[in-house]
């Protein structure tokens, strides 16, 4: 019932119910909602619905119950923990992306950074799985500086909504839930599963089967009550069991261990990796230290002969809070990792939502959340995207004021879908001799895609006569050797911009050629047949938008260059004066242009899951309630080509047969092969309507119209007697 990455058949990333293999019993029940969407038969016939107004049947921990909007949530109890079942879990919250990989990988990373995301009990706007229209929500950009993110929550089983899988990913961040247990409830809990081997293995066993299912990484594991003394010696047994089984299901995943519990049962936080506790470390591949630690800690676990050799593991927590006897904390955390990071250890950036949290004014978030940042980046260390091509970004960070498509708005509203965020950018300020200055935002005052643009704003002043060199982005990409590069930006007056990029290994790197790609008329400009990507993209190379934006494109032809920086040179146009400018950065592309992958038809779209509701209408001329459609859509396409899915409507035939057929109107975008349609207001029955997917490939270029996905569905009102 959701999607696994290759965009083939959908299921709940598992090819079984409950996996033998980690200690379940098959399960070979499904859902009759599913079975009859793969029932449906594809043909012109589509769908037909007797329209009902009963209660909505889907699970209500899964979907709203007003809306039945899709909906993420934790597990509050042992009970819900081992009677999980893959075939009841929530299609919506598994995730859409596999983790990318980066430059340097995890296993290189020697001081390495998580941030676990500790924020108002969890699960607030972002447990909306489409999105929804927050005016001010709280939104993590800043994936560049770290490597594992843990959604922190004090549910007993935190699962990361989907949508922090889905962005963290991107960026190949490992993202890690909570498995904690608490005062006496917890203890109570702890001494059932903890009693023996069977009940511990199947507590183990259900986690294994949710990261799996849901597509995260692994867990942090916080026993924060006493244990008794079989409870603490199974605890141990418990974390390597968890740790080997994850490791074979879940590639690249990790177990971490949180300073609590130490080797008698006792709850005794250490602020140390020490004898006491060194066990749980040895059985796991990471211990997150307690807050309350001073640097002759630091000092005597550099020496500890029990860390040698996996320093890089021990992650010392950082409260950003700044609670109990810390050192840093709030916007002096830089002095806490300061320390961590002369004695060589990694951290764990403990609460950074502090940011949203204390400062009031909520309109500041994106300039409070970059001064944070900024206070950290020196003891923080830049990891590079390292996919390969195509590359593409127009570095929405997945909320904004506005929704824009190709520089238009497309919605007017407020709105926060952490799916959406794009590869992000370098966020920075920096000086530039004579009192000039250079800076790097996210503005969502104007935007070619998502929710804003990059801004590179700032002053150059007179006696600066050399191009301002403005990093946008760091990467590892090995390039082809026939490269298009597409840059959308829009400058301010005075100044004239150009891309730069920089690659690795000059030793090895040969640059053939570089040249611009002129807008076409007629005939293709490029008349290599394998450069047919090319003359598809001459039409839009140096136009220009209404908006003002400009299109540029450049071809390179190189040889063993991989691509590590992306700067965009600005140099002013003009005499030498103190000079202020701007610049909007729309979007970057980079493609293979010997890569000519096929475009892909969207197949087996169907619908299911259907609720009828009567609503508020939206026309002033018919205030009566209207009705509303509620349905799910699935369909199959490889995810890996797309960067998200427009979702369309249209009505075929009204209950007036004079009423031609509508225009297609877009109900939303998907970043999955599923989509719940929510409210949408329909004609009175009878009716027919079609709903419509349309890929958006990550190629840049539009699907045919022949290859969209469409669905029909039919409705009557039910016979009365």
């Amino acid at each position: 019932m959701a999607l696994t990455g290759d965009g083939n058949q959908l299921s709940l990333r598992g090819e079984a119910g409950e996996d033998p293999n980690v200690g379940g019993k098959t399960d070979t029940s499904d859902s009759s909602r599913l079975e009859s969407c793969l029932d449906q038969p594809m043909d012109l016939s589509g769908v037909h619905e007797v329209i009902n107004y009963l209660p909505s049947p889907l699970p209500a921990k899964h979907y709203d119950a007003d809306t039945t909007e899709p909906i993420s949530c934790g597990l509050q109890s042992l009970e819900e923990v081992l009677s999980w079942k893959r075939s009841e879990a929530n299609p919506f919250n598994v995730a859409a992306v596999p983790l990318a990989p980066r430059e340097p990988p995890l296993a290189r990373s020697l001081r390495r950074t998580l941030v676990s995301h500790d924020m108002m009990g969890g699960y607030l706007d972002d447990r909306f799985a489409q999105g929804t229209s927050a005016e001010a929500p709280y939104a993590f950009y800043h994936w560049q500086y770290i490597d594992i993110f843990n959604y922190f929550t004090h549910n007993m089983v935190t699962i990361p909504p989907a949508v922090w899988t889905n962005a963290a990913h991107k960026h190949g961040v490992v993202v890690l839930g909570t498995f904690i247990t608490e005062w006496t409830d917890g203890a109570t809990a702890c001494e059932a599963f903890l009693k023996e081997e069977e009940s511990y293995r199947a507590v183990a066993d259900k986690l294994v089967q949710i990261s799996h299912c849901y597509g995260f990484d692994g867990w942090l594991i916080n026993i924060e009550n006493s244990l008794s003394e079989v409870a603490v010696k199974n605890a141990l047994l418990f974390l390597r069991y968890l740790t080997d089984q994850l490791h074979q299901r879940v590639p690249g995943s990790l177990v971490l261990w949180y300073d609590s519990v130490i080797e008698n049962g006792k709850l005794t936080w250490q602020n140390e990796l020490n004898q006491s506790n060194r066990m749980f470390f040895d059985a796991c591949d990471g211990f997150f230290t307690n807050y309350n630690w001073t640097e002759q800690n630091l000092e005597w676990m550099r020496d500890y002969s029990g860390i040698q050799g996996r320093q890089a593991d021990v992650y010392i927590g950082v409260d950003v809070f700044a609670r109990g006897k810390v050192v840093g904390g709030m916007l002096e955390t830089n002095k806490a990792l300061e320390i961590i990071r002369k004695h060589g250890f990694s951290t764990a950036i403990f609460a950074p939502g502090w940011v949203y949290e204390t400062l009031n004014d909520k309109t500041e978030f994106r300039k409070n959340q970059d001064k944070f940042w900024a206070l950290l980046s020196d003891y923080l260390y830049i990891h590079r995207p390292a996919s390969p091509l195509p590359f593409i970004s127009s570095f929405c960070q997945g909320f904004g004021k506005a929704i824009y498509w190709r520089g238009q708005r497309e919605a007017n509203r407020s709105w926060f879908n952490l799916s959406a965020q794009e590869i992000q950018p370098l966020y920075y300020r920096t000086e530039l001799e004579g009192q000039g200055w250079l800076s790097s935002h996210g503005c969502p005052e104007d935007a070619w895609n998502g929710g804003c643009s990059l801004l590179l704003d700032g002053l150059m002043p007179a006696t600066h006569t050399s191009p301002v060199c403005a990093k946008i982005l760091s990467l590892h990409v090995p390039l082809p050797s026939k490269t298009l590069v597409t840059l959308i930006y829009k400058p301010s007056t005075g100044i004239k911009v150009s891309l730069e990029m920089k690659t690795t290994d000059a030793r090895l790197c040969t640059h053939m050629d570089v040249r611009d790609v002129q807008p076409s008329s007629g005939s293709p400009v490029v008349r290599d047949e394998g450069l047919q990507l090319v003359s598809q993209f001459t039409q839009l190379c140096g136009n220009s938008s209404p908006d003002g934006w400009t299109v540029g494109c450049s071809q390179l032809e190189l040889r063993g260059c991989p691509l590590r920086e992306v700067c965009l040179s600005i140099e002013r146009d003009g005499p030498p004066q103190d000079t202020p400018f701007s610049c909007r950065v729309g979007e970057i592309m980079l493609l293979d242009v010997g890569l000519q992958v096929p475009t892909e038809p969207v197949q087996g779209l169907c619908i299911y899951d259907v609720v009828w509701l009567r609503g508020a209408s939206t026309s002033p001329e018919s205030p009566s309630p209207c009705l509303h459609l509620n349905t799910t859509l699935r369909w199959k396409y490889p995810m890996e080509l797309v960067r998200h899915f427009r979702v369309y409507w249209r009505r075929l035939r009204g209950p007036d047969p004079r009423i031609p057929p509508g225009e297609l109107v877009l109900v939303g975008r998907a970043y999955s092969n599923l989509f719940r349609v929510t409210e949408l207001a329909v004609p009175e029955p009878p009716g027919l309507l079609e709903l419509v997917v349309e890929p958006v490939i990550r190629k840049g270029l539009p699907v045919p119209e022949n290859h969209w996905g469409r669905r029909s569905l039919s409705y009557t009102e039910a016979v009365t007697q």
